[in-house]
């Protein structure tokens, strides 16, 4: 082919089908023909919503931006960002992005760090000034300009001063069709033995319909067998001010012209296929355009590349596509001139034909394969590298008090229990434990810690360097042919599993979410984007309830940042109702719960209802996780108030006694991370004051009352049992108050 390979992960920026309209049909069409022609390219849209409701996209469609929200396009630039996307092209025209003409685009440029692409579908001629600094913006922020008529390229450089370096012309794509006789698809429209004229586009009245209509007469006085097909809904924003009555007007027009039986009107939307359709049944394709200052047309394009005999209007694009022959011309709003020109054609079918021939031979350098090359060009002379200051989202809480002093932070442990492979499992006392080395699991809630400290005045500088031990843990944990993380390793750094527990794979998920909602560091982040993008998909054959949570926890905080991704949002939908379906179909007025056992990390399952319910707008899934959190809470605290959680050595069958011990730091740190989230989403006291005392859980406000946090040594102790401490202090003990002490410890506010 020529064209170099090196680009293989590109966005598509603009309008995108189902929307109607013809950037929407654009966009799509140039996306799958690159697509198509390079099968080793990840091609992904991000797609422009016009109302709230957005579209029923197809798969391709990654990321939706609210066409007014200026938000949305800084976390359209973020999720490019984060998803290694090497080139942007951006589909423009005034009036598709939102802002003062069309300016919100300017900021996605401004925060995107790769190359972007600008096609031009309008170059205005007498730009306003506001218009005129959007496309100085456009030329500062592009690294080049597509443009699709020889006019354009000049306009660009005359008007706006950009340099022609920057600018490749490149012709608007179109269907490759053969060279064949309409009569062949007449029979499909009931159009046999009749000559077709054919229109096809959205109706809106710059498009001059009316003039065919009133040339009608004439042409049938020399030709009675012409009947003219106007293909095509009514625009959406004419419908919306208007209705039908444009078209109603254009029905009246050839009833009153006497031409209704010789005028046929198709008052839809059609896909490619029954478009090719439409074109191979048509020997004469009209664009009776009202305005000279267009610069593209697609419609034009599509039946100029199918060889049809074309009479046009001489608006931009046609004066040159249809020069040297290869159409006919006509003035504006002139009827008798578009009848003299079908009266031409009609008399003279051998010029008719070798207008038609030079069309078509023209059109092979602009069948979509030839243009998708071309495109790949452009996109390889833009690949640069751009920078862009980082985007920090700092979530702040507020604070809650506890009637225990809180303990200075010390990281002592956390710093004895990793090295630079990560960190350990398990302690002997409080000395690392070599024999069971490793595993997924605790390096995840490490690196969920390190990024929660990030945002908490007094940042350990320490933490730097082991966070970056524990996310190069979390790298080499996945395995990019199976797309599951594997959990343990040993001191010698083997693997001892093909992949790990589905829980131990969402609480991977959820170290990556975190860093992409919330880290400050670019670095960890691309990679956290690598973690999620590839390992989220599994998750949806999971069967484990606390997967599941964890894994929708882990895409709350995705989330955060790039709230218009579909796909996430989707398995959001998935995860989220089968969690509430597991609630009802176990619960009971005396059992709100999921599951008939209650096990371990329990508070996680509601908090990613209360999280999925307030964050999807869904009450009855936010009732679901407040009303299983507090039975939950209720069922864990004891009679003088303190939190004593359901232990572990047999845990809580339904109809069967709870065990009380061994009460493990993990199921402190899951509720007070929950009632937090409730007391964020609800802003009642209550579930702060009950946040505080799961805390005070580890400090001593327990059934012994003794502290499981040791203050000397910065860790904690591994279980509260019957009657005394077991004085391990492991990983995921010393992580549950390390996490809880970051959660109720950092500043707050609704709507974290």
């Amino acid at each position: 082919m020529g064209t170099p390979l090196n680009t293989k992960h590109i966005a598509f920026l603009g309008d995108y089908v189902p929307r109607r309209c013809g950037i929407a049909t654009f966009t799509a069409d140039i996306c799958e023909a690159i697509a198509t022609e390079f099968p080793q390219a990840e091609c992904i849209v991000g797609s422009v919503n016009d109302r709230p409701e957005g579209y029923d996209y197809p798969e391709r469609v990654r990321f939706e931006i609210a066409e007014q929200e200026i938000d949305s396009y800084h976390r359209a630039a973020e999720f490019l960002n984060i998803n290694n996307v090497e080139v942007v092209s951006l589909q423009h025209e005034f009036g598709i992005y939102g802002g003062p003409v069309g300016s919100h685009i300017v900021e996605f440029l401004r925060n995107v760090k790769m190359p972007v692409v600008t096609t031009l579908h309008t170059v205005l001629r007498d730009p306003s000034e506001e218009q005129r600094a959007v496309m100085k913006q456009l030329d500062a922020l592009s690294q080049r300009f597509i443009v699709m008529a020889e006019r354009g390229k000049n306009m660009l450089e005359t008007i706006y001063s950009i340099s022609p370096d920057k600018i490749d012309l490149i012709p608007h794509g179109v269907i490759d069709m053969p060279f064949i006789d309409s009569n062949f698809f007449k029979d499909l429209f009931h159009v046999e033995g009749k000559t077709v004229l054919l229109t096809f586009g959205l109706l809106s009245p710059n498009k001059g319909i009316e003039y065919v209509i009133n040339a009608m007469p004439a042409i049938l006085q020399a030709h009675p067998d012409v009947v003219y097909i106007i293909l095509g809904a009514s625009h959406p924003n004419l419908l919306a001010s208007e209705g039908e009555a444009y078209r109603e007007r254009l029905e009246k027009l050839a009833v009153d012209r006497g031409v209704a039986d010789h005028v046929i009107f198709h008052n839809r939307f059609v896909d490619l296929d029954e478009l090719k359709e439409f074109i191979g049944a048509a020997d004469i394709y009209i664009t009776p355009y009202l305005n000279e200052a267009q610069i593209t047309s697609g419609t034009l394009a599509y039946t100029f590349g199918a060889g049809k005999a074309l009479i046009s209007t001489p608006y931009w694009h046609a004066q040159e596509l249809l020069a040297h022959e290869r159409g006919i011309l006509v003035p504006f709003a002139n009827e008798q001139a578009i009848a003299d020109g079908v009266n031409f054609f009609l008399a003279n079918p051998t010029q008719m034909t070798a207008m038609r021939k030079r069309a078509w031979k023209a059109g092979r350098e602009m069948i979509w394969p030839v243009v998708a090359r071309r495109y790949m060009e452009s996109f390889e002379r833009a690949r640069a590298s751009l920078s862009a200051p980082c985007v920090e989202r700092i979530a702040e809480r507020k604070p809650g008090n506890s009637n225990y002093p809180i303990p200075p932070l010390k990281l002592d442990h956390l710093i004895k229990m990793s090295d630079h492979t990560g960190i350990f499992q398990h302690a002997i006392y409080n000395v690392p434990n070599y024999h069971e080395a490793y595993c997924t699991d605790d390096n995840a809630r490490a690196y969920i810690f390190t990024v929660l400290m990030q945002e908490n005045t007094g940042y350990p500088p320490q933490l730097d360097r082991l966070a970056s031990s524990y996310l190069a843990f979390l790298w080499y944990a996945f395995d990019a042919n199976t797309c599951r993380f594997r959990n343990f390793m040993s001191h010698q750094r083997q693997w001892l599993e093909l992949h790990g527990s589905e829980d131990s794979h969402a609480r991977a998920l959820w170290a990556a979410g975190t860093a992409l909602g919330r880290s400050h560091n670019d670095g960890h982040r691309s990679l956290c984007g690598l973690l999620f993008q590839r390992g989220l998909p599994p998750v949806a054959r999971f069967a484990s309830p606390r997967a599941w949570a964890f894994s929708l926890i882990a895409i709350h905080e995705y989330l955060r940042t790039f709230a218009g991704d579909r796909l996430v949002n989707q398995m959001r939908e998935v995860l989220m109702n089968r969690l509430a379906d597991l609630y009802r179909a176990n619960s009971a007025p005396d059992w709100q719960w999921f599951e008939r056992i209650v096990t371990y990390d329990n508070a996680k399952l509601s908090h990613a209802l209360i999280l999925s319910g307030h964050w999807t707008g869904k009450p009855e899934i936010l009732d679901i996780g407040l009303a299983s959190l507090r039975w939950l809470l209720a069922e864990q605290t004891a009679e003088d108030g303190h939190f004593a959680p359901v232990g572990c050595n047999g845990f809580w069958v339904r109809g069967s006694d709870k065990a009380r011990f061994d009460q493990q730091p993990l199921e402190a740190y899951a509720m007070v991370s929950a009632c937090l989230e409730a007391y964020s989403v609800t802003q009642d006291t209550f579930w702060s004051t009950a946040a505080r005392r799961c805390f005070e859980w580890f400090l001593g406000r327990n059934d012994l009352g003794l502290p499981l946090y040791d203050s000397t040594t910065g860790g904690c102790r591994d279980a509260l049992l019957q009657d005394h401490l077991n004085q391990n202090q492991g990983a995921e003990s010393s992580l549950a108050y390390y996490l809880s002490f970051a959660e109720i410890t950092a500043p707050r506010k609704r709507g974290k």
